[in-house]
């Protein structure tokens, strides 16, 4: 029997960390181990319980959500596997999810998604994987029409001749192989591993595989980063579309 995934969640409303409590205790495949209502009590719970994700608020008094994300991720004193970090942001908090992104944070969801998606996008995390919420992603890049440098600073295409022929070096993408570009525009629409499987006919370790030769090919760290990359790259108005 696989084990609950354990969470850690941080919010600075008592009301909101009431609410997920309730609502993930009631479930199985989940355990609370602990809460915070800031950012440095986060870091310390998190080095102590030794969460599989930490539900992270972005806009909290003192040490925001994302100082939080970095110090959580980038100081983690533990040997072995680092916690997930699925941030819970509003519309009006963007600039606050980008610099998540590039504090290691695995996914973002809007505090009004549904239980489901909530218990879903834990599960999606803890597994390796990133869960994006679409509006949320399509506001950082109507923000954020060009990839800020740091984010782009390590992309160095380097097809693989085996592969088939690069494209434009100009572009990222064209260095991707037609496998990968189809892989990279599902991991965009926050797909996991399974669900993209199931929908180009690959095997799950294939698909791992193939998002694994993505992040290399184009210097990346995240899944988050692939499908801040794609939609970047798509107009404006396929953007905007659903």
């Amino acid at each position: 029997m696989t084990p609950p995934v354990r969470v850690l969640t941080v919010d600075d409303q008592e009301l909101v960390r009431t609410a997920l409590r309730v609502m993930l205790r009631r479930r199985s495949d989940v355990e609370v181990v602990g809460e915070a209502a800031d950012g440095a009590r986060a870091v310390e719970a998190a080095y102590e319980l030794r969460p599989d994700v930490v539900l992270m608020d972005v806009r909290m008094p003192g040490m925001t959500g994302v100082e939080a994300t970095a110090r959580i991720i980038q100081g983690w004193p533990h040997p072995g596997r680092l916690p997930r970090v699925l941030v819970l942001t509003t519309f009006d908090l963007d600039e606050y999810v980008h610099a998540a992104l590039r504090a290691g944070a695995s996914g973002f969801l809007l505090k009004n998604t549904t239980p489901e998606l909530l218990v879903e996008a834990i599960g999606v995390v803890a597994a390796g994987e990133a869960m994006l919420a679409p509006t949320v992603t399509r506001r950082l890049i109507r923000t954020f029409s060009d990839l800020p440098p740091p984010l782009l600073s390590g992309v160095r295409p380097r097809p693989s001749a085996a592969d088939g022929p690069p494209g434009a070096p100009d572009d990222p993408l064209d260095a991707l192989t037609r496998r990968e570009r189809d892989v990279a525009e599902l991991v965009a629409r926050g797909l996991s591993n399974a669900r993209i499987a199931g929908s180009l006919g690959f095997s799950e370790s294939g698909v791992k595989s193939t998002v694994n030769r993505i992040l290399t090919r184009l210097g990346l760290e995240n899944r988050v980063q692939i499908a801040i990359l794609v939609l970047a790259a798509r107009p404006t108005t396929e953007q905007g579309d659903g």
